[in-house]
């Protein structure tokens, strides 16, 4: 399936293909927001895309990709489980929690539990 738009919940939502291509770099994070601005409010991206970088907070790469998301006001969620990474990072684990207490990027274990966030959130 390709990256496709879809009403979740009543927001539209860039629901990213779980085989696409990985994230990377900021500008790979850069070109997720771009894709979202055909009317997107929220980019659903599957945790297997990141990069590991992404969930090892020395590198700093999920600081500079969360922050592009938050600079063009577009949400971001991050689907699908990390409990292994979790395991392994006290501080992945305080980041997720902290994120998941805002409104701007969310940690989900799938697009469900999603879909429950919006509702909340609405």
């Amino acid at each position: 399936m390709p990256d496709e738009m879809q009403e979740r919940a009543g927001v539209p939502v860039l629901v990213c293909d779980p085989a696409g291509p990985p994230v990377a770099t900021e500008q790979d994070a850069l070109d997720l927001i771009g894709a979202a601005f055909l009317g997107a409010q929220v980019v659903a991206v599957p945790a297997s895309r990141f990069d590991e970088r992404f969930f090892s907070l020395g590198t700093r790469f999920a600081g500079d990709v969360m922050q592009k998301f938050v600079n063009y006001r577009m949400r971001l969620a991050v689907v699908g489980d990390i409990s292994t990474q979790l395991a392994q990072s006290s501080a992945l684990r305080a980041l997720v929690h902290e994120s998941n207490r805002g409104g701007h990027v969310w940690f989900v274990p799938d697009l469900d539990a999603l879909d429950e966030r919006l509702r909340a959130a609405s």
